[in-house]
């Protein structure tokens, strides 16, 4: 991913430099300016994500696919870094089944093209050395907000324009000062620079804070490669030959061609492709980007080939196709009917099928109905809710859940004592590190005192991808399985180690067999949209097979929902 930085800093310089000149020689057109970059971007963009849909329609299920009609929503838009902060992590797992992921480091881009050449044309007239001295300053902010929230919200430090705007603007700096002294020859500062990119590359890694101050080695790598690798410099030699030349031509669609091929490898395999397939892949992308570079990149670019008019009609065009198909996917939940029939799905469960019906939420005990129930986790907590709800009479209970506490600290914060005294049942459903013995000795101790029944809820997983399901024949799809992570057997195995078996509901040892993990029911109903959360028949069945056998089953059994 530090490819990006280096993307950031390169095009912040190109760009700047392009604005310094027209502005010295008073021939600066904001419309002139957003053409030539719209002609840069758009048509190979807008091509790719258009041959992105007749795939995702054949071999995506329907979440991915509403997820997929969002993407093409926001990458239209040029906002696809602020969909992705708003709905998952770069690094997530369902990251890599995402066709248009890549694009949110356009959207980064594309805000910038809209600000920038604004504050260049508000500071001009006061001399470049106050449009420099502003840089600066933006700069310095962005860079000191992106090393904060590289902690505090790393999501947000990593997809959006004011945690990245220092890295662009870094190559903005570095414009000004070749403009005014030109490249330097300076061997030793450009193959340090050179060096500080590669290493980047290769030892940062997903535990690596970022961008924040970690950006800097790449970055710092970039501004010295720019501004002393002169053309009789090793660096710019070893950079010049015809491979990194031919590479750098066709980089933007080599990039645009990537993540497409990769995602959509993995979402039509059942299981990761092979080193084989991913070698085919890496040669398809250089393939696929000579011929969109030569056949649409430079077209598009030539205005004598397409005028304005031409290319302006083509354009609105394929935006609208492209919103017009996001936002049926999206309204429509992924296009349900495409793979289930209402004989399977009714209307109200496709939509419950796509929201995972997470919507309950109580913090407090406020009745005197019983028994009491604390829920305490994440999204696998949100899930562990369903499961009671579709299995029990909640008119007959009291539920609480909540997202803010642990095993640890529940039992070791003034807030947490209130609700724990409250419960008669805690229940802990999250992906918690079962290692901690210290935090779960405690917990059994302390629930025991106040007369709680305890339980801990098991990882589940239902392996590598879900989507090959879409390939099957409707009659094909009960009771199948996929390939078990072995991952989340040891981390079941761990749990199961660490906490007796009286409080430990494990899910994959019921979910699990030698043909592998169950993904959907009796009825060819998925138990799972995205290979970690529950649909509401996943939550229906790990209720019937797995709750009510277990011993929180027998304390709740005089609430079984009638069938």
């Amino acid at each position: 991913f530090v490819g990006v930085d280096v993307f950031f800093v390169i095009s912040g310089y190109l760009i700047t430099t392009i604005l310094i000149e027209d502005l010295e020689n008073q021939r600066f057109s904001l419309v002139n300016f957003y053409e030539r970059r719209a002609r840069r971007i758009l048509p190979a963009l807008f091509f790719v994500m258009l041959v992105c849909i007749p795939f995702a329609w054949m071999w995506m299920l329907p979440d991915p696919l509403e997820n997929f009609g969002q993407s093409l929503v926001a990458a239209t838009l040029s906002a696809n870094n602020v969909l992705l902060y708003l709905t998952s992590g770069y690094w997530g797992l369902a990251s890599e089944f995402k066709p248009l992921l890549h694009t949110w480091s356009l959207g980064v881009e594309e805000q910038y093209y809209v600000f920038f050449p604004l504050l260049l044309l508000l500071t001009w007239r006061f001399g470049k050395g106050i449009v420099l001295l502003s840089i600066i300053i933006i700069a310095s902010v962005s860079l000191a907000l992106s090393e904060w929230l590289s902690r505090e919200n790393p999501e947000a430090a990593f997809f959006l324009i004011h945690t990245r705007a220092w890295e662009l603007l870094a190559g903005s700096i570095c414009a000004f000062v070749v403009q005014r002294r030109g490249v330097q020859k300076n061997n030793p500062l450009a193959l340090l620079g050179l060096a500080a990119i590669i290493f980047a590359i290769f030892f940062y890694d997903e535990t690596t804070p970022f961008p924040g101050v970690y950006a800097l080695v790449p970055v710092l790598g970039v501004v010295l490669v720019v501004l002393y690798a002169d053309n009789k410099t090793l660096a710019a030699k070893f950079l010049s030959t015809k491979g990194f030349v031919g590479i750098g031509l066709v980089s933007y669609s080599a990039y645009l061609w990537h993540q497409p091929l990769f995602a959509f490898s993995k979402i039509h395999q059942q299981t990761e492709p092979s080193l084989l397939l991913n070698a085919v892949l890496i040669f398809a992308t250089f393939l696929l980007s000579f011929a969109s570079w030569k056949y649409i990149e430079k077209p598009f670019r030539n205005k004598s080939m397409i005028n304005a008019k031409v290319f302006l009609l083509i354009i609105a065009i394929s935006a609208l196709g492209l919103l017009g198909f996001g936002y049926s996917a999206h309204k429509g939940h992924g296009f349900v009917e495409r793979i289930f029939d209402e004989s399977v799905y009714s209307t109200d469960m496709a939509i419950s099928y796509n929201t995972r019906n997470f919507s309950y939420k109580k913090n407090a005990f406020e009745t005197d109905l019983e028994p009491k129930i604390l829920v305490i986790g994440n999204s696998f907590g949100r899930d562990f809710v369903n499961v009671l709800e579709e299995t029990y009479d909640f008119t007959r209970l009291e539920l609480v859940y909540s997202d803010h506490y642990d095993v640890c600290n529940l039992f070791q914060t003034d807030s947490g004592e209130v609700l724990y005294k409250d419960s008669e049942i805690i229940v802990f459903a999250s992906n918690y590190d079962a290692s901690d013995t210290l935090c779960i000795d405690n917990a059994l101790r302390l629930s025991s005192k106040v007369g709680a029944s305890l339980f801990f809820v098991g990882t589940k997983q239902f392996g590598v991808n879900l989507n090959w399901i879409a390939r099957t024949e409707p009659d094909e799809r009960k009771l199948l399985r996929n390939p078990v992570l072995q991952e989340t057997m040891d981390s079941d195995i761990e749990a199961s180690n660490a906490i007796p078996s009286t409080n430990y509901i494990s899910l994959m040892q019921t979910l699990n067999n030698n043909e592998g993990v169950i993904v959907t029911d009796e009825f060819g109903r998925l138990i799972s949209p995205d290979r970690t959360h529950l649909t509401r028949y996943g939550a229906i069945y790990i209720g019937r097979e797995i709750i009510l056998e277990s011993q929180l089953g027998k304390i709740l059994q005089p609430l079984i929902l009638d069938e």
